[in-house]
């Protein structure tokens, strides 16, 4: 039973996961959508948003980089072009110049709740085109020397369309309006010539225009994609805050439920077990019939009734405080040096009465002169005794438990309880080992137990650094280990009389 609840929890915590997944994909999709009916270039509003205040940056920051091409380009063209017509064409492109910059300036001082994106991006792209006729303007000066400075305008229509397809690949529209025309103008420079090789370039410069747009769209598509990335990203970051949120509030509550839990008990251990001295006192009293015999035997089963009822219910009490306090961390160990054989035997006997009315035989297998332990004895005491209750308590009768208490293969001492009881199935030792846990065995059987016993141990033997193994097979028995490290053992001086040998040979060796 206790595996079936087990088993209908975590399905139930796996299909609120699955539906809260679910949900988040719904949200998620159904805001993309909505995003991209609202944006104008068919990805999130807001990406339309990040992707121009891209493109502004970028002209910001290289703000340098067409004036300079531009002064470059006029000394170069004043080789074969008028200086006059080389300075009018120099002004136009540093004025567009510096009319841009002044857009991009004021987009990126603007708050983004101010901006009217769907303005802000037609100023750019009228500006982009507005640019690219300033740069077409160049291949329809005179010039001296034809070829040459058509070899020169062919060069520098390469550069140019490269930089400003780098410049704008956050805004497609800009690279289209800021190219084509440069490209255009210089095909048209290049037909007009009625030159073989300039239709070739005419033809060359057609190519280069679509190889640098196919570039700036694939620039584009890497720019989306990151913004994509970063919006997963922040959205992940939101939900990691918000479960933490979640699970930060969860953990308070459990805390104060632990408190809660703690003052209850404290305050319940008190009241209970003041009725309990007393009901056990008193059926004591009338079981030995310390105040006279009693007239009819049956009062007298009954006081035995009571008294042993009595004794359970207190042993569970006592059971709960002990897990409370040590699931609390408020649960110390009160340590000193412990012999192990001794407190074994201890529980053995205190074990062996029990044993003989059910005809179980005990044997033991002790190493000797072990060293002492740096334990709580009491803890110890009970780890042991809880163990040895439950073989003797499982076992039935004719059967055997074997006690075996030694060195382990590190240094440490262990001590071994083998019972040839039914054993526990493999699937139920969780269970068994778990809170209030009870195999189908002792269900069964109903034993008298409240499933504490075990974590008890298991607890206790981790605060001393130890280990507390289990292992069972069904119809085989079931063997209980449990193992103290070795930094739990101490070490044995030598005698005072051997040191005092020792040190006046090394002293005469001298």
């Amino acid at each position: 039973m206790a595996e079936t609840t087990v088993t209908a929890s975590d399905d139930k915590t796996l299909i609120s996961r699955m539906r809260a997944q679910k949900r988040r994909d719904v949200t998620r999709a159904v805001r993309d959508v909505r995003e991209r009916m609202t944006s104008q270039t068919g990805t999130r509003a807001s990406f339309d948003y990040e992707l121009t205040l891209a493109h502004a940056r970028s002209g910001l920051n290289s703000i340098l980089l067409l004036p300079a091409l531009a002064v470059l380009a006029a000394l170069i063209a004043s080789l074969w072009v008028e200086k006059g017509f080389v300075v009018s064409w120099l002004s136009l492109v540093l004025a567009t110049s510096a009319f841009k910059l002044s857009l991009f300036r004021s987009f990126v001082g603007k708050p983004q709740k101010d901006v009217r994106l769907k303005t802000w991006r037609q100023r750019f792209v009228a500006a982009a085109f507005i640019q690219g006729l300033c740069w077409g303007a160049f291949f329809f000066l005179p010039s001296s020397d034809g070829n040459a400075f058509v070899t020169f305008q062919f060069a520098a229509l390469l550069i140019v369309v490269a930089v400003v397809t780098m410049l704008a690949s956050n805004m497609p529209t800009a690279i289209w309006t800021g190219t084509v025309p440069i490209t255009i103008c210089a095909m048209l420079a290049h037909m007009a010539s009625n030159v073989p090789v300039h239709y070739v370039m005419a033809v060359t410069s057609a190519g280069a225009q679509i190889f640098f747009l196919m570039l700036g769209y694939r620039l584009y598509s890497t720019a989306l994609a990151a913004l994509s990335f970063q919006a997963e990203k922040d959205a992940l970051i939101a939900e990691l805050e918000q479960a933490k949120g979640i699970s930060d509030e969860s953990r308070r509550r459990a805390e104060e439920a632990n408190l809660a839990k703690s003052r209850f008990l404290a305050t319940m251990s008190h009241e209970l077990r003041t009725p309990l001295n007393a009901i056990l006192g008193f059926s004591e009293v009338i079981k030995n019939e310390l105040l006279g015999p009693l007239e009819n035997a049956t009062y007298k089963d009954y006081a035995n009734d009571i008294h042993s009822s009595g004794e359970h219910l207190l042993n569970l009490i006592n059971e709960i405080l002990d897990l409370s306090r040590i699931e609390a961390g408020r649960q110390e160990l009160q340590e000193e040096a412990a012999t192990l054989l001794y407190i074994v035997e201890d529980c053995q006997h205190l074990v062996a009465l029990k044993a003989k009315n059910k005809d179980i035989r005990i044997f033991n297998q002790f190493e000797q002169n072990m060293p002492k332990l740096w334990a709580d004895e009491r803890a110890v005491r009970q780890v042991i005794l809880n163990i040895l209750s439950n073989a003797v308590k499982f076992t039935p009768p004719g059967g055997e438990i074997t006690i075996k208490a030694g060195w382990t293969a590190g240094g440490g001492q262990y001590v071994s309880v083998r019972d040839t009881g039914p054993g526990i199935p493999e699937e139920e030792i969780p269970i068994v080992l778990s809170s209030f846990g009870q195999g189908s065995i002792a269900i069964k059987s109903a034993e008298q137990g409240t499933g504490l016993g075990l974590p008890i141990c298991q607890a206790l033997m981790k605060m001393h650094g130890g280990t507390f193994d289990l292992r069972s097979k069904l119809r085989e028995g079931t063997e209980v280990i449990v193992t103290f490290p070795q930094s739990r053992v101490l070490e044995v001086m030598p005698a005072i009389a051997e040191r005092k040998a020792a040190q006046r040979k090394r002293a005469n060796m001298r």
